[in-house]
């Protein structure tokens, strides 16, 4: 097979190469520093608006499932009005919605804040894998994917850790305002950086065209498994950050916003897990190296079993590493399995990882209130132990691997 012009793709180490990545950089932070800023608040929002964890939970996991429900469309109207001014608009408004949300004075309208947020946000994940996966050249994907998920990492160690530590020294209102202003400076880069779409085809929408192109890609096996794959290594991610909060203020490690948001700075090493796993995925094949993130992610959530802190912040620590591992190899590998509308198939890709946010997320909360701490870590055990099997699974069937330079 001929390889591509290098001016038809954007290949690693070329100009237009750093110019995408700054630029989907600061689309995965936003995204994440957004959706997660909340996530060290569930126990400050029990408590100011006298609400059940599991109700406090519902400032996040209402935002997963809107946001979750949405993708199906958006990245259809991708399709018809263009890859960039959909990503720029999702941020941008997100940005000013969340700095709107922190005036609200009610709970209800507060949660309708964070489920709009949710929507907005919808025009973005789906559709910056599409892009990618038009774009770059396939040698340069998987390291693409992996800076971009690496972008959506920092996100969310600065969404958590900037706002415990301002909603100790301010007040939590004050802590999201800054954040929906980091958000927005981050559309406006992500604007002003990104490159036009040169291999983008526009297309109508037409609704019963979308159905189909739904069912041609659930009807591929590979993919299927990669969805199912999305909801369980995100539930399982997400459940572990909702809940160790409230292990952590409360006894017997009695530990301060501040404190939470600084062990939270462990995020940093999904920046570099999903870069450097993502790399290696494309050298030694995505079947080799899925396992092995799912199998760190699991390890860490049994060491946050521990009655010792350093020991549950290096499990916490290697969640981390093997999520965002594991998430920067499935999600290229939709992006190389798919073929046709691949913003659809991203869509479904994200639409199970949310969902798994969402459901997981808030189904967690039953675990910590019945059976505490070892409860919530039995769930994450099981969905990991699935994702595993999957993974198994995955590497025993037919795939379309990425070309290769």
């Amino acid at each position: 097979m001929t390889d591509a012009p290098p001016v038809d793709f954007i290949h690693r180490n070329s100009p237009a190469f750093r110019r995408v990545n700054l630029a989907m950089f600061a689309a995965g932070f936003a995204t994440f520093a957004l959706m997660y800023c909340v996530q060290p608040l569930l126990p400050v929002f029990a408590r100011d608006f006298r609400v059940s964890p599991i109700g406090a939970s519902l400032a996040l996991s209402l935002t997963t499932f809107t946001l979750a429900a949405a993708l199906l469309v958006a990245s259809a109207l991708s399709e018809a009005w263009g890859r960039k001014r959909i990503m720029a608009g999702s941020i941008i408004g997100a940005a000013l919605l969340t700095i709107a949300s922190a005036a609200i004075p009610h709970w209800g309208l507060f949660l309708a804040f964070r489920a709009a947020i949710g929507l907005v946000l919808s025009g973005l994940p789906a559709v910056a894998m599409a892009y990618l996966a038009e774009e770059m050249h396939p040698g340069s994907m998987g390291l693409a994917m992996g800076l971009y998920v690496g972008g959506s990492g920092f996100g969310g160690m600065a969404g958590r850790l900037m706002t415990g530590i301002l909603a100790d020294a301010v007040g939590w209102r004050w802590a999201t305002v800054a954040i929906g202003a980091i958000g927005l400076a981050s559309g406006l880069i992500f604007a002003a950086r990104l490159p036009p779409s040169r291999h983008f085809t526009r297309r109508p929408l037409v609704l019963g065209g979308l159905a189909r192109t739904y069912l041609a890609h659930l009807a591929d096996p590979a993919l299927r498994l990669l969805f199912a794959e999305a909801f369980l290594i995100m539930g399982a991610f997400v459940t572990v950050y909702n809940y160790i909060t409230f292990r952590l203020m409360g006894p017997p490690f009695g530990l301060s916003q501040t404190s939470v948001g600084l062990i939270f700075s462990v995020y940093l090493v999904g920046v570099a897990s999903s870069a450097w796993m993502g790399d290696l995925a494309g050298r030694l094949g995505r079947a080799r190296v899925l396992p092995a993130g799912i199998g760190i992610e699991l390890l860490g959530a049994l060491l946050t079993l521990s009655s010792s802190l350093p020991v549950i912040v290096l499990g916490i620590a290697l969640v981390t590493f093997g999520f965002f591992a594991s998430h920067s190899v499935a999600s290229s590998w939709v992006g190389s399995q798919a073929r046709g509308t691949r913003a659809q198939a991203a869509a479904l890709y994200l639409f199970l990882y949310y969902l798994g946010s969402s459901v997981m997320g808030s189904i967690g909360g039953i675990a910590w209130s019945h059976t505490g701490w070892g409860g919530v870590v039995a769930m994450i055990a099981l969905m990991l132990f699935i994702g595993l099997a999957i993974a198994r699974h995955l590497a025993i069937l037919p795939s379309r691997p990425a070309e290769v330079m």
